[in-house]
């Protein structure tokens, strides 16, 4: 008699290939003592989808785009509040130093906002504040409301956004490549900027700056739903481990209350260490020599010049692309070289470059400043990735919110130079000793970096890699 054995699904018999039928002749002991063949593979387990830390991260990228659109607006509005109003670019670039302080100052709360939470919550108001300001902004008539728009509301909401947030996205879904994501994730940034600024000069010098606020502001909104349907807090949430860990998931931890507190106390206990300091004071260097100095002031220095403002905030944006090729880089040298000396080279080779920059600046784009704009874009961010490594390194488990203080110095810093440019323009009637003041706190900075010492954590994180 012919056997068939048990019935199985069709799906079942596809997979396994091709069915014959047998002949029961001998005897079942035998059948049960021959050799089992291994199953073949289904072909869903041959189609292996990433794991999930990686869509978290491209949510993050995106979104992080579109909170570096309203930062690539001040450089472009300087000139035309400056000729509608009449206000002196020393009073808008307070406004903008306002902006970038707070940018900084609010990164270690959001962090802690975040663990007490979620990123989903945090991430989600702080875009509605950010369009919120950018909106409010077309009213202004007064000094006082450009500074509470683009200054408080949008630096607090954006604050939120910094890279704090890609800190913690990174030590909650990542345990390999963190140094990667890290430069990815900092791109992010750059990738605005390239999107937003051809754009948004266009807008400016075609239809005025409120079009140009409108359009951040609803580009803000528009990725309010992404954050909110796709954005998970932790691994845990979808069942699974962190990216490259070893082990069963772990369990989301339960939030922590009093953010505010704890902000605090991770500021206090780190300031305890000269590491601290270090990071502080050359992210201080790398915030002032960026968005401070060269976001804010380079479109109305060219424009001194006499270059169109459309072209000076297009060499912007390809400074833009080639911060995307850099900070990657960046992100996977930091995964296999010491940080320290990685700092060092970045901080000496962007302030030979500063020096460099007066006696480039023209009415026509030569090839000497294409040469400034790919080069200083290499370097333009390239050292957030060392300085994210050497705070997990030394703080552990509060790394994210030290790293948000470390910040906050950054954007300290960019704050203060981005009023000293507008006053030094309005004192000298040129940007010159700016750019020459900038390049030699680089160099201060590249002596810094060397000194930092090495963290309990470091030979984890290389051997995370």
């Amino acid at each position: 008699m012919l056997s068939l054995g048990p019935l199985v699904r069709a799906d079942q018999l596809l997979d396994a290939g091709p069915v014959t039928q047998t002949t029961e002749l001998s005897d079942p002991h035998e059948q049960d003592e021959q050799p089992e063949r291994p199953a073949r593979p289904t072909r869903r387990a041959l189609l292996r989808l990433p794991h999930r830390a990686w869509s978290v991260a491209a949510i993050a990228f995106v979104t992080i785009i579109g909170a570096a659109g309203f930062a690539s607006l001040p450089g472009l509005l300087i000139d035309p509040l400056h000729e509608e109003f009449g206000w002196s670019r020393g009073t808008i670039g307070f406004a903008v130093s306002v902006n970038l302080a707070l940018y900084g100052l609010t990164a270690p709360f959001a962090a802690a906002l975040m663990d007490r939470f979620g990123i989903r919550k945090v991430v989600a108001a702080a875009l509605v504040v950010i369009a919120a300001g950018g909106g409010l902004t077309v009213f202004m008539s007064e000094p006082w409301q450009l500074m509470l728009c683009w200054g408080v509301l949008v630096g607090l909401g954006s604050g939120s956004m910094a890279l704090a947030f890609a800190a913690t996205v990174t030590n909650r879904w990542f345990v390999a490549r963190r140094g990667l994501v890290t430069g990815i994730l900092t791109a992010g940034g750059a990738s605005g900027q390239l999107i937003f600024l051809p754009l948004l000069s266009w807008i400016v010098e075609g239809h005025e700056w409120r079009p140009a606020a409108i359009t951040v502001s609803v580009a803000a909104l528009a990725i309010v739903p992404l954050v909110w349907l796709l954005l998970r807090d932790y691994p845990s949430d979808v069942g699974l481990a962190a990216y490259g860990a070893d082990g069963p998931p772990v369990q989301r931890p339960a939030p922590r209350r009093g953010a505010a507190r704890r902000a605090v106390k991770a500021l206090t206990s780190a300031s305890r260490t000269g590491s601290f300091w270090l990071l502080a004071g050359t992210f201080a260097i790398c915030g002032a020599s960026t968005n401070g100095l060269v976001k804010t002031h380079f479109v109305p220095a060219a424009h001194d010049h006499g270059m169109p403002v459309t072209a000076a905030a297009s060499l912007l944006a390809v400074i833009g692309v080639f911060d995307i090729v850099g900070t990657v880089a960046s992100g996977w040298f930091t995964d296999r070289f010491d940080a320290r000396r990685l700092l060092a080279v970045y901080y000496a080779l962007r302030g030979l470059s500063l020096m460099f920059l007066p006696i480039l600046l023209d009415d026509v784009v030569h090839p000497p400043m294409l040469f400034f704009i790919v080069f200083y874009g290499l370097d333009w961010v390239a050292t957030v990735p060392p300085t994210m490594a050497l705070c997990r390194e030394q703080y552990g488990e509060d790394s994210a919110i030290v790293f948000g203080w470390v910040l906050a110095s950054h954007q300290v810093g960019a704050g203060v130079v981005a009023f000293v440019g507008g006053a030094a323009r309005d004192t000298f009637g040129s940007y010159d000793l700016v750019w020459y003041g900038s390049g030699a706190l680089c160099a201060i900075a590249a002596l810094m970096s060397l000194v930092i010492r090495r963290g309990p954590g470091a030979k984890t994180a290389s051997a995370s890699v």
